[in-house]
């Protein structure tokens, strides 16, 4: 599984063949690329602009933010951030399963990932 940030989202509005390389080999090889949909709303303003980013939504899984709203809260106060979208990205690419991370912001994301406890092996975080 892989996760995208708002920053990933808005390089493949950009156009950013790297980002849409990345989306379509996960398409093509069967990972599960998932957004949690706080990162979406933040990135989907709508409306023919954003055209590209509309043809992108119908590959990605979105992961439902009150699942994990009061978790990104506490995250944030843990990690000492305030940013609950981030929080909620840190979290989902915390579970087992997800092996890379695509963000515009690795730092604190590492910080949020790191502070949300995984044991095992951490996703790899790449900037985009």
């Amino acid at each position: 599984m892989i996760v995208f940030d708002t920053g990933a989202l808005l390089a493949l509005e950009r156009d950013d063949r790297t980002m849409w390389l990345r989306l379509r080999e996960a398409v093509k090889t069967d990972i599960p690329v998932v957004v949690p949909v706080g990162a979406l709303s933040q990135a989907w303003r709508g409306g023919a602009r954003q055209a590209r980013l509309a043809r992108a939504v119908s590959d990605l899984e979105p992961a439902s933010f009150d699942e994990i709203a009061l978790a990104a809260g506490e995250l944030c106060g843990k990690a000492g951030t305030a940013d609950v979208i981030d929080a909620s990205v840190a979290l989902v690419a915390a579970r087992s399963e997800v092996t890379h991370l695509y963000t515009s912001d690795p730092e604190d994301l590492r910080r949020l990932v790191d502070a949300a406890g995984r044991k095992r092996r951490k996703p790899q975080i790449v900037p985009c």
